[in-house]
């Protein structure tokens, strides 16, 4: 697996499993502390002409902050199937948005095929079988572990988390979009993280409360001008 680390995103090259189109595919990823900034990339993205079906966003909601922006196409532990087809379409991805539980992340609102995939992971837990979770969701799209977690863990703290597979061709143009659009360094957060004793997303960790999360948010808010 090829990785490239870079400012606002991950270019990934996919498994060796893949199939032929998704060998001509990377997977561009993108993690935001402010929502509103993500939704511009989304919309960013899809006028670039990446399809709403290739597009994924999970976003932190703990305090029913966006709740209002769901569609309520899909809520709970199925909430995959209705993800999926209302992350399609020529209406745009985030008219889709649903509700979901992600163990270890707590609440979000989600749309595309990766919320579809981590809720099929969830269902499977409940179940009793070893799917992974959201780290194994993402790390099945292309996404190393360890950037994985770092996502997971940046959603948990109150983050959202943009995920588009694109043509080659377009890989530089999807990873400007997500850098214009105030992306986390990777490199930069992870140290932020490691540097208060943090190592790896830990879904049995209780998720972060309403006031801890707007405490990490002001921690990265970028001074007023």
């Amino acid at each position: 697996m090829i990785s490239v680390g870079r400012t606002g995103g991950n270019l990934l090259a996919l498994r060796s499993d893949a199939t032929e189109k998704e060998k001509k595919m990377r997977t561009v990823a993108g993690l935001f502390d402010d929502y509103h900034d993500a939704r511009q990339a989304v919309n960013d993205l899809e006028v670039a002409g990446i399809p709403s079906e290739d597009i994924s966003v999970v976003a932190n909601n703990v305090g029913d902050r966006y709740s209002g922006e769901s569609s309520g196409a899909a809520e709970g532990a199925g909430v995959g199937a209705g993800l999926g087809a209302a992350g399609g379409g020529a209406v745009g991805l985030l008219t889709g948005l649903g509700l979901m539980a992600i163990p270890g992340v707590g609440p979000v609102v989600a749309a595309g095929w990766l919320a579809s995939t981590a809720a099929g992971a969830i269902a499977g837990a409940v179940a009793g079988a070893a799917t992974g979770g959201i780290i194994g969701s993402l790390t099945d799209s292309g996404i190393p572990d360890e950037d994985a977690h770092l996502y997971a863990e940046g959603v948990r703290r109150g983050g959202t988390l943009v995920v588009a597979k694109v043509d080659e061709a377009l890989v530089p143009q999807a990873d400007a979009i997500l850098r214009n659009r105030n992306a986390v360094d990777t490199s930069v957060r992870r140290r932020a993280y490691t540097e208060e004793g943090w190592t790896r997303f830990d879904e049995a960790s209780a998720p972060y409360s309403l006031d801890e999360v707007q405490r990490e948010q002001e921690r990265y808010r970028p001074p007023a001008l």
